[in-house]
């Protein structure tokens, strides 16, 4: 039988390599992609550490908030299983390519503790260019002065999402620190009316072929008219400009966002999974 070496901890050394890696999958990869091109291999300065098996990375993995599999037969992700184990969980959620969630997650489900949610049906969406719907004009990149305007729908969209309150623990004070760097960025949309965001989405992951979009919400009133539909499509429009393909995964079940999707040309490419702790 073929034996794998044990995963072991990435650096700055294997940069060039890791990229090459992250680059063949650019779509899936994006989370973590957009954190090596600005902060390298240093985990300090990754925010966590990426682990690989073999000499040409046959396997790789990210641990950081968000454990992320990125390739890897069945041998490596039991070494990524037996690094993970020996470390504990540290991790809010498994999330990545379904087919490597899942096994991974057959091997670490008997020594952490339950997970809360297990989400095995994600498609991953992506698209080149410009939307196939017009987009919404009054959807505009949300100002830093606007934050505490801009901070109850984040709260709302992450609560109805996650099933968790963001601000549990500490007040919020992580969370709104994660919304600000978004606003700072200018990777933060919304539509206001009335001074009340009815629209927002957030460019969460920004590599240099890929945008990741993430948080689409729409105030609850205002449901069924179309407002996903074109704001969605304002911040493709926005990605496109950058020269970057847009990309987002949904949940399986979700039909009203997957048929809104679909109508402004996303196109499945994979199948994400992730596990919620």
């Amino acid at each position: 039988m073929l034996r794998v070496a044990g995963a072991r901890l990435l650096d700055d050394r294997d940069r060039a390599d890791v990229c090459a890696v992250l680059e063949s999958d650019p779509v899936a990869a994006c989370m973590v992609a957009a954190r090596v091109e600005v902060a390298g291999l240093d985990p300090w300065r990754l925010g966590g550490e990426l682990w690989g098996v073999g000499s040409r990375f046959d396997g790789l993995c990210f641990s950081g908030a968000n454990l992320v599999p990125l390739r890897g037969e069945r041998a490596a992700l039991r070494s990524f299983a037996d690094r993970a184990r020996r470390y504990g969980r540290t991790c809010s959620s498994l999330v990545g390519r379904a087919e490597l969630v899942m096994p991974l997650w057959d091997d670490l489900a008997g020594h952490w503790a339950p997970a809360r949610e297990v989400r095995a049906d994600q498609p991953l969406m992506a698209l080149a260019g410009a939307p196939a719907v017009t987009a919404d004009p009054y959807v505009r990149a949300v100002r830093p002065d606007e934050l505490d305007r801009y901070l109850p729908a984040a709260v709302a969209m992450f609560t109805e999402e996650v099933g968790i309150d963001p601000r549990a623990g500490d007040g919020g004070v992580g969370y709104r620190s994660r919304v600000a760097e978004l606003v700072a960025a200018g990777r933060a949309f919304a539509r206001f009316e009335g001074g009340e965001v009815v629209f927002k989405a957030e460019i969460g992951a920004l590599s240099r072929q890929v945008g990741q979009i993430q948080g689409v919400w729409v105030h609850p009133s205002l449901r069924g008219q179309g407002l996903g539909t074109a704001g969605t499509a304002a911040v493709v429009e926005r990605l496109a400009a950058l020269g970057r393909v847009s990309s987002l995964y949904v949940n399986g079940f979700n039909r009203v966002a997957r048929s809104a999707y679909d109508r402004i040309g996303f196109t499945q490419v994979g199948s994400f999974a992730t596990i919620l702790f």
